[in-house]
């Protein structure tokens, strides 16, 4: 009965994370009016008081602090700190820029980009499915390039940014706490000299300070950005890995929903069309998944 309750609680957590995730649109588009380079200074920056306090709950702090310890590992930091905020940038751009859907489409294409990754860089082998999945991305990519004459190449952004992240992250002995809140050590003087540059170097009008909405929001973009994180850790740790990888796509379907039922971004025939292939590649990749885990269990 314990096992089956702790299942649950895992259940419930993951839920949490991607409902917390796929709800990321509504919550960045109450900043619509503050540039994109703004917003992300402030989840940044944000982020590392959040982080530093659970940490400090958790005692957990040296631990934490281990990887720096190391001019290897904290490279590693360091570029893995750039590429989740080049994630979260391009994010925030699209949605405060009626680009929702295609942010949403980028995140569904992620777990195909991953199985990719791994073939190029840790060596790993396609199997038959895995390679029909990829080949269907690959088409749906090539079918929106071609009819409406544009390349995707938002959705492939925050797709490869997230995947490298994730590799990055693979490498580094820290946990999904730990390694987030070095990388906003990492992040808070950066995000500190991008604020300072807007202000006094391009004479950006800024929100923060401005207005005590504005504000408001942007100090809770910490929260926003780590507690997810957290609740993911905890159902990871409870739940099957094939439970997981069906519900990661949570929340690009709501990101997709909110995209056309709230924003009224648009959503046109190729985009249907190109939605409907992507869907498909992953309903045979995590059929796949499925099928592969069940003899281990």
């Amino acid at each position: 009965m314990s096992r089956d309750r702790e299942a649950l609680r895992g259940l419930i957590y993951a839920l949490t994370a991607f409902g917390l995730w796929g709800g990321n649109p509504l919550f960045f588009h109450l900043l619509n009016g503050a540039s994109a380079w703004e917003i992300v200074a402030h989840r940044a920056l944000w982020a590392f008081p959040v982080a530093g306090l659970l940490v400090l709950v958790s005692g957990r702090m040296r631990a934490a602090l281990a990887p720096l310890k190391s001019f290897a590992t904290a490279r590693i930091l360091v570029a893995s700190a750039m590429f989740i905020s080049i994630n979260w940038g391009f994010f925030v751009w699209a949605v405060n820029t009626g680009q929702t859907v295609e942010a949403s489409l980028g995140y569904y294409i992620n777990p195909l980009m991953n199985v990719l990754a791994g073939y190029l860089v840790l060596g790993e082998r396609f199997n038959r499915a895995q390679i029909a999945a990829i080949a269907l991305a690959a088409a749906a990519v090539l079918w929106l390039t071609v009819s409406l004459g544009v390349f995707p190449w938002l959705a492939l952004l925050l797709a490869a940014s997230f995947t490298i992240y994730g590799l990055l992250r693979k490498t580094m002995p820290a946990g999904a706490l730990e390694g987030l809140f070095v990388e906003t050590i990492v992040l808070a003087p950066a995000a500190l000299i991008l604020l300072a540059v807007l202000k006094w170097g391009l004479h950006a009008p800024l929100k923060f300070a401005g207005s005590g909405y504005f504000t408001a929001v942007l100090v809770l973009s910490g929260p926003v950005t780590v507690l997810p994180l957290l609740f993911f850790a905890a159902g990871a740790r409870r739940i099957r890995l094939s439970t997981l990888g069906l519900m990661q796509y949570i929340a690009p379907t709501l990101m997709f929903l909110t995209a056309v039922f709230i924003f009224g971004d648009p959503f046109d025939r190729p985009h249907m069309i190109a939605f409907a292939l992507i869907w498909l590649a992953l309903g045979i990749y995590s059929w796949d998944a499925f099928a592969r885990e069940r003899p281990s269990r």
